[in-house]
């Protein structure tokens, strides 16, 4: 599969990178899958194709999009990264123009991880006691 990065993000959570992947994992695949590839139905009439492997959920639908998170080891505890990838198959040029050169999807992709960043957290916390 040819991927091109669009935009990445990343944040440290200061504990390990297994409780933070529990927490990752509980926000992004709410029905307990923790592995392999299945299809998700997304919003009426679309689905996505889920892929869990490692400490990585990638979560690819429409003609062109992939968001991957992962949890990393860092120092302070563990690295919470998000990108976004370019997939499409064909005509991959026309996938700037149908999203307006992505003005303001950086942006909007940042605030979308500062919220899942802040869930993710809380989660960890929580399971602290």
């Amino acid at each position: 599969m040819r991927k091109t990065l669009l935009t990445e993000v990343a944040a440290v959570v200061e504990a390990p990178a297994g409780r933070v992947w529990d927490a990752l994992a509980a926000e992004l695949l709410p029905d307990g899958r923790r592995s392999g590839r299945f299809t998700v139905r997304d919003a009426p009439g679309h689905t996505s194709t889920v892929e869990v492997a490692g400490h990585t959920v990638a979560i690819q639908g429409g003609w062109w999009y992939r968001g991957e998170w992962s949890v990393e080891p860092h120092p302070q505890g563990a690295l919470l990264v998000h990108r976004v990838f370019n997939v499409a198959q064909g005509m991959r040029w026309a996938v700037p123009l149908a999203n307006r050169m992505f003005v303001g999807f950086a942006g909007t992709t940042r605030q979308a991880f500062t919220e899942l960043h802040a869930k993710v957290k809380g989660r960890v916390r929580s399971a602290s006691g």
